[in-house]
């Protein structure tokens, strides 16, 4: 194998998206957005 294999972009949903299905739903409310600061990979 020639490297670590990435992670696909497309696999993911978007998080907005997920959080207005999920509450109006009825399965949870907003509270707070948060931010990531930083990412450490090793």
């Amino acid at each position: 194998m020639g490297g670590a294999a990435e992670e696909a972009p497309d696999s993911y949903k978007d998080i907005h998206q997920v959080v207005e299905a999920t509450e109006l739903a009825g399965l949870a409310r907003r509270v707070a957005f948060l931010k990531p600061l930083a990412c450490v990979k090793g």
